[in-house]
């Protein structure tokens, strides 16, 4: 058994139950249910899913349940990514799989990049390689960015999971703010103040120069620090967490930006108020590093401006953020369905064209994309009529994806919390060290050790 796994007693069962049972669950289960659980930590799949769907009738007013045309329903398990408690909660309903009835089964859920290997794992086994359901990964996804098919990939290269979106990122800005400091907002200008790190510095003393910050926090930079890393966190069959020498480039560079002012030293992380409040159009925030759904998902909704004032451009280093990863649960009733809706929401052309008509999504065909990148009719209001995509498509195509393990999730969060107090001013760097150390060891117990680059 890997001992990635391990993370908890509920973890060790359901690595063992799983393991046991997982084909006779799917024979035993071959007449379909009539409720869908599938599990989510937010509603993105769900809207999606609603919007191009061709089976479905309706949804609930408060969007908890949606209907197919035949009278089966789709429940909708959401609970909140932050701090590793949508996988606490579905770990503990993958432990009930065995005993559970057909309205209590998990059917399908979601996982994202950061922990989506701790689910394709072939000896944990709690999702159906998309073979044993019946898609044709070489003629059904042949169109898919490699990339995508990899990520969710056991260590035998079984595909167990698909997307429905590509997670290329890049600068998105304020274009008020560019005209006032650099005299232009054409995306093309600007990439050429953006174009790499040291370029950027000297846009962001331009931007400091005239009131501004480049970025809100320390933190809009770390995922192109962490998607460069050049060793996975923890290695297969290691209790040893590896800090990568990029990581500490993130703290040096950070402190050193944060101290010349470029950052805005009010927010602290991400995914608090505080963040949310710096994409409003009272903030000195002169951009963020987001991938389409950061766009559509996350700015969006915080920004209280006139539309068209933003604009995308090429970040200062190719990366992608994210990826959520659609997997049919093992022991699942409702196989036909899971294929079904795997096919059309990451495999129907069309479909996955109209949501990115629809909500920005950087979606996971190539030849779509390429098409979308050419056509101004996917140009964005939000975005004063930009068409993002013929900047998202030539990142999508050079995306490597960082060596991933089950732990990136926690480590990730935590190594920011710990050094955020380091940037703040209340610990020294050694003392971040150390907590980072014992977080991360609370979190995931079977850790017995966290190297340090030289």
């Amino acid at each position: 058994m890997r001992k990635f796994w391990r993370k908890s007693c509920i973890a060790l069962m359901l690595s063992s139950v799983m393991v046991s049972s997982a084909n006779s669950l799917v024979e035993v289960r071959a007449e379909e249910g009539k409720v869908i659980n599938i599990y989510s930590w937010n509603t993105e799949f769900r809207d999606r899913v609603v919007a191009v769907y061709s089976k479905v009738e309706s949804t609930s007013d408060d969007g908890t349940i949606t209907t197919l045309k035949d009278g089966t329903e789709i429940h909708w398990n959401i609970t909140p990514n932050q701090d590793g408690v949508y996988q606490q909660k579905l770990d503990e309903a993958l432990l009930k799989q065995m005993d559970a009835t057909g309205d209590d089964l998990v059917d399908i859920f979601l996982s994202e990049t950061d922990y989506v290997n701790k689910y394709v794992d072939e000896v944990v086994d709690v999702t159906i390689p998309l073979v044993d359901l019946g898609i044709d990964v070489e003629k059904d996804l042949a169109d898919q960015f490699e990339f995508s098919r990899t990520t969710p990939s056991d260590q035998s290269g079984v595909q167990r999971g698909s997307t429905w979106q590509g997670a290329p990122g890049l600068l998105v800005y304020r274009r008020d703010i560019a005209l006032e400091v650099f005299g232009t907002d054409d995306p093309e200008e600007i990439a050429k103040k953006t174009e790499n790190w040291d370029v950027l510095k000297e846009s962001a003393e331009a931007l400091k120069e005239k009131g501004y910050y480049v970025f809100s926090s320390y933190a809009d930079t770390f995922r192109l620090y962490g998607n460069a890393i050049e060793q996975s966190w923890v290695e297969p069959d290691s209790t040893v967490i590896k800090v990568d020498q990029k990581i500490i480039d993130w703290v040096t560079d950070s402190k050193e930006w944060l101290e010349a002012g470029y950052f805005d030293e009010t927010v602290k992380g991400q995914w608090n108020d505080d963040w949310n409040k710096a994409m409003g159009s009272q903030s000195k925030t002169f951009g963020f590093l987001f991938p389409a759904w950061g766009i559509d998902f996350v700015l969006k909704p915080n920004w209280d401006g006139a539309e068209g004032s933003w604009a995308v451009t090429t970040p200062p280093q190719e990366y992608n953020w994210g990826g959520s990863y659609i997997h049919a649960a093992t022991g699942s009733d409702n196989l036909e369905y899971a294929k079904d809706i795997i096919l059309e929401l990451t495999a129907n052309k069309e479909n996955l064209l109209n949501i990115s008509r629809e909500y920005l999504d950087f979606t996971n065909t190539m030849s779509g994309m390429k098409e979308v990148s050419e056509d101004d009719t996917f140009s964005h209001e939000f975005l004063a009529g930009q068409n993002p995509f013929t900047y998202f498509t030539p990142v999508a195509e050079n995306i490597k994806v960082a060596p991933l393990s089950a732990y990136d999730q926690a480590c990730v969060e935590l190594i920011q919390n710990a050094f955020g107090d380091y940037f703040q001013g209340q610990v020294t760097f050694e003392q971040a060290k150390e907590n980072f150390e014992i977080a991360v060891k609370e979190r995931h117990p079977e850790i017995t050790e966290v190297a340090w680059p030289e």
